[in-house]
């Protein structure tokens, strides 16, 4: 998909007809996930219903740090390869990736109020999602800063690109220290403690959100494209004038 940035001709033609595709498949995902998730799924022996705010919150949560290595990439081909729709990459994925986030502390804080009797701790994983989350708001924040889209991309890439050391921390945070959310279930030594009941909607859901933001994304950088084209062609007219 990376060869694709470096023809903004060739994006728009394949975009136009994926665009639609990705989002004809989130929307079958999730009008089968949802259901199976929140009404077939089963209940947990633990947690009862509650448990199935995971259905939401646990896809969110893997495509939140999961975009943002995707803004990695994308920065680091802009800054270093010079791609040319590597930085709208990044740029379209940042609101997709904030709203990941904020969707899985949303659900987090409801998941926690009724396990541990609590809307926030200042837990490693909790803390170390913020923190990604805010990460996402200030590289949305610089973009919309600085004129010089150009000079903008250099430093919203050099900022993504140092964002990216907390992914690893949000992921092992529950490993490394002694954190009140629960650990690791489905990748995990041993195996998965997950039963397949479970895991069954929760990948489902998984792969609905991954299309949701193929969608999104696409739209994102079309947009992007077409108003670079259209300040240009302004940018033209002036000249001529």
């Amino acid at each position: 998909m990376f060869a694709w940035f470096a023809n903004p001709d060739r994006f728009m033609r394949l975009s136009a007809w994926a665009l639609p595709i990705a989002a004809a498949i989130a929307v079958l995902l999730f009008s089968i996930g949802l259901p199976w998730s929140f009404l077939f799924a089963p209940a947990d022996f633990r947690q009862g219903e509650s448990v199935r705010i995971m259905f939401i919150h646990v896809p969110a949560a893997w495509w939140a740090m999961g975009i943002y290595v995707f803004m990695g990439v994308a920065s680091l081909m802009g800054l270093v390869w010079k791609h040319a729709l590597a930085d709208v990459a990044a740029r379209a994925a940042a609101p997709i990736g904030a709203a990941y986030a904020a969707l899985c502390l949303i659900t987090g804080s409801f998941w926690g109020a009724t396990t541990w009797g609590t809307w926030w701790e200042w837990d490693a994983r909790l803390t170390s999602m913020l923190v990604l989350f805010l990460t996402y708001l200030g590289y949305i924040a610089l973009w919309a800063a600085i004129e010089d889209e150009q000079r903008a991309a250099r430093l919203t890439a050099i900022l993504c690109l140092g964002g990216l050391l907390n992914i690893p921390i949000v992921h092992f945070s529950v490993d490394w220290w002694n954190s009140l959310h629960q650990p690791a279930s489905i990748l995990r030594s041993g195996g998965s403690a997950m039963d397949a009941s479970m895991m069954q909607p929760l990948f489902l859901m998984a792969f609905a959100y991954l299309f949701a933001f193929i969608a999104l994304l696409f739209a994102g950088m079309r947009t992007h494209v077409y108003r670079r084209r259209a300040l240009a062609a302004a940018l033209r007219r002036a000249r001529a004038t």
